[in-house]
């Protein structure tokens, strides 16, 4: 080009000469065409690598759209930066996707390119305790436990969501489920009213979830609705059940608890029905017990990890109203059992009060966030500034 440039000026001046140059003079050159736009993404080898933010920079002139989507046609979404060189991504680069990117300058020039990225090395994965579209009880946290360990916790924090119909108030806390795993709850300040309808959005495609615990592969969600206002008292002085729903109280239920000064004593607290399991095979020995029961038990709602349950128990029936004397579990008939299996539902407050206990459970054995004060289950946020040791 620079030889044909030479060569244009070499005959225009030769031109001139010719004729004086009286008809060419100050005329202007014909404009020199623009250069083809053309875009570049920020590759590692030949793939952006995962777990970081997508750049995609300009050679010449100012951005004025891109658009970047994956094989299933979802956008990453993205914003340009003030000096119109750089679109960066707002979310980071999942692992193993392709992407297709198409970007307009200011000149309404179009260029457009593609792009893979990396797998991860390891994939980390959540477990969600409430299933889309369930009804739960007025108690019940959102419980994610993570597959394995989870030191970022504030960032794995940040891309989580809980929107609530009536706006509730509500905190994530972090700590260690019954089996070692991380896990962090999302607990109301207050108990959920009735008929409010919540969405969960977990956006952690792509979020490092820290050393040892892998790349997040996929975003998760849920939706599901508060039902009945129900809560059960369980007293061990008493050795009654009462159940009140919407406020009002409905019967008691003569009941007998775990047999106090030893290991079958029932935990105290207030705890959630976890699961409605129904007829399960319960074996002591499985719970530390040794050889103290293994039958067929009907009506079981589970209350911790840790195999305390609300059950029928009709072996037991002399000593219902009268002793506690279970393995741990609360007992009762099967006709009470039949009832309140039937009326209950999972997410429903349990608690347990009065002399005999072995204490309370600790907070990830089962749900016991609610045995915590607001400002202590805040605390447990990894946002809070509070030091975070699981």
């Amino acid at each position: 080009m620079a030889g044909t440039a030479l060569l244009a000026a070499s005959l225009t001046a030769c031109t001139g000469a010719s004729d004086g140059g009286g008809d060419d003079k100050g005329k202007a050159e014909p404009p020199k065409p623009k250069a083809a736009m053309a875009v570049s993404v920020n590759l590692t080898g030949d793939q952006v690598k995962a777990g970081q933010p997508v750049t995609l920079t300009v050679a010449e002139g100012k951005l004025a759209q891109v658009k970047v989507t994956d094989a299933k046609g979802t956008e990453l979404p993205g914003k340009i930066s003030d000096d119109g060189k750089t679109w960066t991504s707002e979310r980071n680069a999942p692992p193993a996707a392709e992407y297709k990117v198409e970007a307009q300058n200011t000149d309404s020039q179009t260029a457009a390119t593609s792009f893979k990225t990396s797998a991860a090395d390891k994939v980390n994965k959540v477990s969600i305790n409430i299933s889309k579209g369930s009804t739960v009880g007025v108690a019940m946290p959102v419980s994610l436990v993570f597959d394995n360990p989870v030191t970022n916790k504030a960032e794995v924090e940040k891309q989580l969501k809980v929107t609530a119909s009536d706006n509730t108030e509500g905190s994530w806390g972090w700590l260690k489920d019954y089996d070692g795993k991380d896990r962090v709850d999302w607990r109301p300040k207050d108990y959920w009213k009735s008929g409010t309808d919540v969405k969960v959005e977990m956006h952690l495609n792509g979020v490092d979830s820290g050393k040892g615990g892998g790349l997040f592969a996929r975003d998760y969600n849920t939706d599901f609705k508060i039902g009945k206002d129900r809560r059960v008292q369980v007293s061990l002085d008493t050795k009654k059940m009462t159940v009140t729903e919407n406020g009002q109280a409905q019967k008691a239920v003569p009941i007998s608890a775990g047999t106090p000064g030893g290991k079958k004593a029932s935990w105290s607290g207030k705890m959630v029905i976890m699961t409605k399991e129904g007829t399960i095979r319960m074996d002591s020995q499985t719970v530390g017990l040794e050889n103290a029961y293994d039958k067929m038990v009907d009506y079981s709602m589970r209350l911790t990890w840790s195999g305390m349950y609300a059950h029928a128990a009709p072996w037991n029936a002399q000593n219902f109203g009268r002793a506690n004397s279970s393995s741990g579990c609360v007992g009762m008939s099967d006709s009470d059992a039949a009832e309140f299996f039937g009326q209950s539902q999972v997410g429903d407050l349990f608690e347990v009060v009065g002399e005999g206990s072995k204490g309370r459970a600790e907070t990830g054995n089962g749900y016991g966030e609610w045995n915590l004060s607001w400002d202590e289950w805040k605390a447990k946020s990894a946002l809070s500034g509070a030091p975070q040791n699981g």
